[in-house]
C-alpha cells in the first residue's frame, strides 16, 4: 500500500523520533530511537524501514522531517 504522506518529528515527551504514516484517513504512528541531532542520512533509512515494516511504500519526496 502506498503512503500519501510520511512525517517525522522529534517527540520531546518520549525523547524519540515519531514517524506518522498517512494513507487516506488512516494514520499510523511509530517511534524510532535515534539521537535528536541525527542527520537526514541517518534518519532516512530508519524511516524507510519503519514505513516498510508497517506494510507501506513511500516516495522519498513524500517524507518530511521536521526539526
Amino acid at each position: 500500500m502506498r503512503a500519501d504522506r510520511v512525517e517525522v518529528s522529534w517527540d520531546a515527551h518520549k525523547s524519540e523520533w515519531l514517524v506518522r504514516i498517512e494513507s487516506g484517513e488512516e494514520v499510523v504512528r511509530r517511534h524510532i530511537r535515534a539521537p535528536q541531532d541525527a542527520d537526514d542520512q541517518k534518519l532516512g533509512p530508519m524511516v524507510k524501514e519503519t514505513v516498510q515494516d508497517e506494510g507501506y511504500e513511500a516516495d522519498p519526496a513524500q517524507i518530511t522531517i521536521r526539526r
